[in-house]
This record gives structure tokens, sequence and C-alpha cells, in this order.
């Protein structure tokens, strides 16, 4: 299968509903392999714990992975076609720690047979160990943007998902969030799609610079937020005020749930205060990833 091996070379410098309710969830979202195994040959789904290094693919997420101190990847695959288009950026942007990562020329075929059917990957495959994330307690007095290099908003927000469990969505989220300058995505232990290439591709990136955390009860992790000065809001369709009019405060936990149902009563009782974003006629709702971006633009883009 294998053409050629060579060392990645030198680097560079590294770089709910809603009022809405989030009704588009995606129905009948391709999972990311069947038990029995992908296409042909390809692996099937890693499981939890599991020591299958986990494959990214799509040049943003390979890039952004390469990037990341944190990140331990194995193996690079990458077409002669791709290497001639992202040579030069994946050079630019890898870690020193991983400058000496060894790559392989493959056909495109031999890459389309580690992945989810249909999966545009761009010629770029890339073998990783998953991403250790924190516990919901360790970011509670962090911010993501305490750097010199990026303004720190002026308010903290959480942004968590009510069984939302497709990997484009949460994917999508996880960019907005990232965009923004959300602290963190957190969501159910099950349910929610765990660390894939298919997230990290709808990501694009996000997921190397933004926690998505696993709780196993959302109402316990809302009251712990409660204890850590976080005041909850639920994205609702019915609800009687909008989110522009909420004026939540300096911390806020922003809930999100998914298609159909909304928000769980336990989740809804947990809130503090249930807001929309109202919509005009004909349409009465947002698809998840859309809430949250607007949502999320309302709470950190103009505060």
């Amino acid at each position: 299968m294998t053409k050629r091996k060579d060392k990645l070379g030198s680097r560079g410098p590294r770089g709910a509903k809603s009022g809405s309710g989030a009704r588009a969830e995606r129905a009948g979202a391709r999972p990311e392999a069947s038990r029995s195994g992908g296409r042909s040959g390809g692996p099937g789904p890693r499981p939890r714990g599991s020591s299958r290094p986990l494959w990214l693919f799509g040049g943003h997420a390979v890039l952004a992975a390469l990037g990341n101190p944190n990140r331990r990847p194995e193996r690079l695959m990458m077409t002669a076609e791709a290497a001639q288009t992202w040579g030069q950026q994946l050079r630019d942007a890898c870690d020193p720690r991983h400058a000496g990562l060894a790559t392989q020329t493959v056909q495109r075929r031999d890459i389309d047979a580690l992945l989810p059917e249909g999966s545009v990957h761009q010629g770029l495959a890339l073998a990783t160990a998953p991403l250790h994330q924190p516990a919901l307690e360790d970011i509670f007095g962090r911010n993501l943007a305490d750097s010199a290099q990026t303004p720190q908003p002026n308010r903290r927000v959480v942004v968590l998902l009510d069984q939302v469990t497709d990997p484009h969505n949460v994917g999508a989220v996880l960019r907005s969030a990232a965009a923004f300058g959300a602290l963190a995505v957190v969501a159910l232990d099950k349910g929610a799609p765990e660390e894939s290439g298919t997230l990290a591709k709808a990501a694009s990136g996000a997921f190397e610079v933004i926690p998505y955390i696993s709780v196993v009860n959302l109402a316990r992790a809302l009251d712990s937020l409660k204890e850590a000065g976080f005041w909850c809001l639920g994205l609702a369709g019915e609800a009687r005020q909008s989110l522009a009019e909420s004026s939540p405060g300096e911390a806020v936990a922003l809930v999100l749930g998914a298609e159909g149902p909304g928000l769980r009563r336990l989740t809804r009782e947990r809130c503090d205060l249930l807001v929309k974003l109202p919509t005009r006629p004909p349409i009465d709702s947002l698809n998840v990833s859309n809430a949250a971006a607007v949502a999320l633009y309302e709470l950190l883009g103009r505060a």
C-alpha cells in the first residue's frame, strides 16, 4: 500500500432547541463505521478506552492536530497530490514535538479504506491517540482567551448539549464555541458522539483548542456550574423572554437541546431561565449548531 516513507520535515512557527429550538439535529446521520468494520478492511468504531489509534482527516483538522503540542500523532498518510497542496502548510504548522513524524505517500483509495464511506479527507489522514480532556471542575476559573495575543471576553460561557447526538452538529458547535471564546463544550457520556475524525472535521480545527467534556449527568453538571457562580440559561422555543433580554451576568452556562423534545424535564428544571432566539415565520426553529452560533455571538461577540 505504501509507496514511500519519509519525515514530515522542518517546521515553521506555530501559529437546542432555540427560539427557535435546535430542530434539525441531523436525522439518520451515518455512523463512523459499522461494528464489524467500516469500508472493506477499514476499522470499526473505536470503543472507549481502546488503544486503537484515532484517524483524523481533512486539511484543517490535520493541520490543527499537528500544531497541538498535546497531541500524540503516530502516522501521517497523504496522497502525492495532497503533499503538493498541503506539504508546506503541514511543515509550518507542525509543533516541534511532532517534527519527526513519519509520513506515508499512498493512493487515495488507501485512505478511503480507513475512513467512513464518503469522508472528504482531501488526501490527508492522521493516526493519533485521542486527546485527554479536563474535568468540568477544571474549567470553572479558566478562560481559554487568557493570552497576550487574544483579547479576553467580558463573559465566561460554557456550552452544554442535552442529547445532541450528531457529530456534524457537535463539531459545528465546537467550531462556534472556539470562534467566540467559550470555555468548553459539555455533553453527556452516553449518546453524545465521542472524539472521531468526522467530529474533528466538522469542528475544522476547533477540537484542538476547546475542551470537549463528557459528564454522566447533565443536571448535576448544571448544579456544579451554579455553585461555581454560573447563570444557567436554556434555549427553548416556547420561552417568553429572548436571550437578548435576559441580562445573564458574567458567567453563563448555555444549554441547548436536540431535535424533537428539546431540553429534557430535569435539564429545564435546573436552568435559572429559559430563553429563545426570536425567528420570523415560517421558520420557527434553528438547527442546534446555528442556534449555538447565534447565541454565542449574543453572549460573547457583542459582550
